[in-house]
C-alpha cells in the first residue's frame, strides 16, 4: 500500500488553531481514559499529522467525529497535550478538505 505525505500539513493545521501534537510522548495513557473506548489512539492521529499523512487522517474521520471532547484523555495525559483542541483542529481540517 502506498502512502501519500502532504508537505506542510502541520502548518495547515496550526493555521486553523493551536495544535500541540509534537508534545505527545506516545505513552498511550489517553486511550485508557476514553469513555467510548475509541480504537484509534490520539497518539496515532498526531503521528499521522506530524508525518503529513492526510490520507490516514481522512480514513480516521469516523473516530475523529465520534469523540465526545470530554477531556478525560487530557486529564490523564502526563505531557499535558491539549488533545481535545487537537481533535477540533483535525475536524476543522477534515471539513475544509471535504471529508
Amino acid at each position: 500500500m502506498s502512502v501519500l505525505a502532504t508537505a506542510g500539513m502541520i502548518r495547515q493545521l496550526e493555521a486553523i488553531g493551536p495544535f500541540d501534537a509534537e508534545a505527545c510522548m506516545n505513552c498511550g495513557v489517553c486511550s485508557a481514559a476514553c469513555p467510548l473506548g475509541i480504537d484509534l489512539l490520539p497518539r496515532r492521529l498526531f503521528r499521522y499529522a506530524l508525518l503529513g499523512l492526510g490520507d490516514r487522517i481522512h480514513d480516521a474521520s469516523g473516530p475523529i467525529f465520534s469523540c465526545l471532547l470530554c477531556r478525560a484523555c487530557e486529564a490523564s495525559c502526563p505531557a499535558g497535550v491539549h488533545i481535545t483542541e487537537n481533535v477540533r483542529v483535525l475536524r476543522h481540517w477534515l471539513l475544509q478538505e471535504g471529508s
